[in-house]
């Protein structure tokens, strides 16, 4: 037995041993061979027959015999061998089921799914049945009524309205951790009952969002898997909702894209259909809604469009807010671009007219207004009111919110309505001291220099400011306007449309100093000369002319026609005078001009035209975009991005995205340093004179526009860099308007009023701080004079205006034609624009000097009248930045 299989139990019939004891001439009941003792491949007790010497049948394994139990309907093995005595195996099937491994099933025996298909071959074997199909089918969709009925089960309607529901306000603290304000929602709401809800609002949402809402169960479930797919495709889950849907995410839900939450506002949308009527159902979702403005609910909603109750309402006025609840950041006429560039007040307002007008002719197809009801509102667009300040956010402390929740949205996948509905802590960089240093200097200047009782033309100027700090980019003060509280909601820190003028020469120079010109080999000196005279034509890099529209050509003016002669580009700052850095910019290349610019700070967006004029400051960056650029020359060309929120909280919990900015090496430290050397003697020597009376070492550059529209003064120490910008608006179309004359003054130049008020503040800012001076400057690139500049004759030695640390003054070396004495010019701020030589306002666009017309067909931003940005998100990714 040690060598053989112990002999199993005997069957009562069929199988092996039924055929073994069948078999004739063998009584002795011959016993199988061991295993491994037939040499088969298998070395296995399950095969099939045994031929002569107990060798086993050559079957090509078991799934051959399968195959060739498929082929033999009737599943018998094969005929013993002819000499064996004519004996066969034994049927296996079900009355004989075989002992062995290798046992044939019978495939008349059912499965319960048939695949692959037996008794089929080749594709026919794999191509699934018609009851297979429907099987499968029929079990899915039971399957999801079985999940849909555990679903509905197991989900209930909460018992209490969520937090965004109950509205919250949104606190902001001072860069010390003090309360600055608290403002959002939670003072801006206020439920009203359905009867107090006019049928006209009621029926402008239902046409717009929901034409079944009285028939419907609840849900939408084609839009609630267009949802789900959009979802799956990592899209938005847009038109996916009812009316019934929407009430319920806003009252029971949060706002995340999950599928979680929408199977749960799928199953409370129905159930809430079965407990709630259907006015109660519209009558939630009027109150819960935003509508933009911080204004939740239909009842805040008039109140903060059209100043009155929800009740008094027009069939105009509803359409105009149901056309709110698609998107108000796009849809409110007074512009949210501060948030999304392309949400301009322009924009927005024919959106806005667009799906007002589209409503009221639902509301008519609809028979829900009358013939006439629908003429009368169609007649004229609603416009609503201006903005109003809320509780706490008067003078520049709407400002400072408006540019902090601004930060936070474009920081954070915080959406603004998420936002609005309150519940966040916001630390911001603004330091308390600061913005009332630099609020008490603007009041200062406007009360001893403006009088707009007495003087027309002291009426509608403003004033916009802000300052950073260099290495940090943090934004510890902005002036941004008169204030929420009088009316005014531009926040001139951060607003577009008012060309900076002059104080982009810097620019220039510093281009020049990286990248040298055309003609050189390496970067140029500031002590280069360059033809200053006033009305001089400008050469393109092959020597041709610039040419104006009409192929004339374009001649650069300055605000004077003194003969300055070939000066040096660094004496040319100091007196800002125009020709020289028009056709310095040109021979640099003015897209050079711009990298330089842009990798300072300045946005993309708010570039001008790239002409000759360009390099005379036709670009229209915000305060707070200048200041930050300044700052990084006072870095000695480390560049931070402006920021103005360090934290924020939401529910005890750190919100991710707000670390400081990364700081770059924007520009060489040399050049930047160099220009620093160049702006300190345009306070020292030059335009920017009156800010000596800081008492410290400061760096600065003035600017002016085209007829006054605008005047500047960017400046930095160390420790601060500060952008004062001065201008006259009219308030109804927002277009810049001449300062000729404004505080009795024949003209308004950079470095007069702008230039005080920029003094008055960093007296305060600065106080008990130390002078840390700036890095020394050393020796730049080389001497190369502008094309056609006389061949200076040799001198024994060099003379101290060679020198890049000595400050030039107005002396025969600077110039090949008689230097002004400072009572040939009337002294440094009376007859000569900015104390010197600055266009008077129309450098603007190419018209410096009274040249009305652009050297290319191009004329957007260059005649100072152009439309104002209105807070279109210049710090942070809109136009003006």
């Amino acid at each position: 037995m040690s060598e053989h299989r112990r002999k199993p139990p005997q069957p009562q019939e069929g199988g092996r041993a039924a055929a073994r004891r069948g078999q004739s001439g063998s009584s002795s009941g011959r016993r199988a061979a061991p295993r491994g003792a037939t040499g088969s491949p298998s070395d296995s007790y399950g095969s099939d027959s045994y031929g002569s010497g107990g060798e086993e049948r050559a079957y090509g394994g078991r799934a051959e015999a399968r195959r060739a139990a498929q082929r033999n309907p009737g599943g018998r093995r094969r005929a013993a061998e002819p000499g064996r005595g004519g004996r066969r195996a034994a049927p296996g099937g079900p009355t004989g089921p075989g002992r062995g491994r290798g046992h044939t099933v019978d495939p008349d025996k059912k499965r319960l799914i048939d695949y692959p298909r037996a008794g089929k071959y080749g594709w026919r074997r794999w191509m699934p049945s018609w009851k297979l199909v429907s099987g499968l089918c029929v079990g899915f969709i039971g399957s999801l009524v079985v999940v849909a009925g555990v679903g509905y089960a197991m989900v209930g309607v909460p018992n209490e309205e969520n937090a965004a529901a109950l509205s919250q306000n949104n606190v902001y603290y001072w860069a010390d951790g003090s309360q600055m304000v608290a403002a959002g929602s939670g003072q801006n709401r206020q439920n009203v009952t359905i009867d107090r809800i006019p049928k006209a609002m009621q029926w402008a949402v239902i046409s717009a969002e929901n034409k079944s809402f009285y028939q419907d169960s609840g849900v939408d479930p084609m839009g609630i898997a267009r949802a789900l797919a959009n979802m799956a495709r990592g899209g938005d889950t847009q038109g996916g909702s009812t009316i019934t849907q929407q009430f319920v995410k806003n009252t029971y839900l949060s706002q995340e894209q999950t599928v979680t939450r929408k199977f749960k506002e799928m199953f409370i949308s129905i159930k809430v259909g079965t407990k709630l009527s259907k006015p109660e159902i519209l009558q939630g979702y009027l109150n819960t809604s935003y509508y933009g403005r911080g204004a939740y609910g239909i009842q805040a909603a008039a109140q903060a469009y059209y100043g009155k109750e929800a009740k008094d309402l027009k069939p105009g006025e509803c359409a105009f807010l149901a056309a709110l609840l698609k998107g108000p950041t796009y849809y409110d006429p007074a512009g949210n671009d501060g948030i999304d560039p392309t949400a301009t007040a322009e924009a927005n307002r024919k959106r806005s007219q667009a799906r007002w007008g589209w409503i009221l002719e639902q509301m008519h197809n609809d028979k829900r207004i009358t013939d006439k009801q629908y003429q009368d509102a169609i007649k004229k667009y609603p416009m609503p009111q201006e903005r109003k300040a809320s509780k706490g956010m008067s003078g520049q402390i709407g400002y400072l919110a408006d540019t902090a929740k601004k930060y936070v949205l474009n920081h954070s996948d915080i959406t603004e309505k998420q936002f609005d509905q309150g519940g966040y802590q916001i630390k911001t960089t603004f330091q308390k001291d600061k913005v009332e240093a630099l609020s008490k200097a603007v009041r200062k200047v406007e009360k001893e220099k403006l009088d707009p009782e007495k003087r027309e033309l002291d009426k509608h100027v403003q004033f916009g400011a802000a300052s950073v700090k260099p290495k940090d980019g943090a934004i510890v003060a902005l002036y941004g306007g008169a204030g929420y509280d009088n009316g005014h909601f531009n926040n001139n820190a951060d607003t577009a449309g008012v060309p900076v003028g002059s104080t982009w020469k810097p620019f220039v120079l510093a281009a020049a100093m990286e990248h040298g010109t055309y003609r050189s080999d390496g970067p140029l000196s500031p002590l280069s000369k360059y033809n200053g005279n006033d009305h001089l034509k400008v050469r393109n890099n092959d020597g041709s002319y610039v040419l104006k529209k009409d192929n004339t050509p374009f001649f650069q003016e300055n605000e004077s026609d003194r003969p300055w002669g070939y000066i040096s580009l660094r004496k040319a700052m100091e007196q800002s005078v125009n020709t020289p850095f028009v056709q310095l910019g040109m021979d640099v290349g003015m897209r050079n001009v711009r990298d330089v610019a842009e990798k300072a700070g300045i946005l993309d967006a708010s570039f001008a035209t790239l002409n000759p004029s360009f390099a005379l400051g036709t670009s229209t960056p915000s305060a707070i975009r200048m200041a930050d650029a300044y700052a990084t020359f006072a870095a000695a060309g480390k560049q931070a991005s402006p920021y103005s929120v360090t934290s924020v909280k939401y529910n005890g919990q750190e919100v991710p995205g707000f670390e400081k900015p990364r700081i770059t090496q924007a520009m060489p430290e040399n050049v930047a340093n160099n220009v620093t050397n160049v702006l300190e003697n345009v306070i020292e020597n030059g335009t920017g004179k009156n800010a000596l009376a800081l008492g410290r070492t400061a760096a600065g550059k003035t600017g002016t526009t085209d007829e006054n529209k605008s005047a500047w003064f960017v400046g930095y120490t160390q420790q601060l860099s500060t952008s004062v910008a001065m201008f006259r608006e009219d308030p109804k179309s927002a277009k810049l308007l001449s300062m000729n004359g404004t505080a009795g003054e024949e003209s308004i130049h950079g470095g007069d009023t702008p230039t005080q008020v920029w003094t008055e503040y960093m007296k305060a800012a600065l106080k008990g701080e130390t002078d840390l001076g700036f890095p020394q400057a050393e020796k730049i690139g080389t001497i190369q004079d502008e094309v056609g500049a006389p061949t200076p004759k040799p001198t024994p030695s060099p003379t101290p205006s060679e020198t890049v640390t000595e400050t030039p003054s107005a002396t025969p070396s600077e110039s090949s034609s008689p230097s002004p004495s400072p009572s040939d010019t009337c002294g440094f701020f009376g007859c000569e624009s900015d104390g010197g030589t600055e266009n008077g306002g129309v450098n603007n666009g190419g018209t410096d000097g009274g040249v009305t017309s652009t050297p290319t067909p191009t004329e957007t931003n260059v005649d100072g009248g152009n439309s104002r940005g209105n807070g279109n998100g210049g710090l942070f990714g809109g136009p003006g930045g």
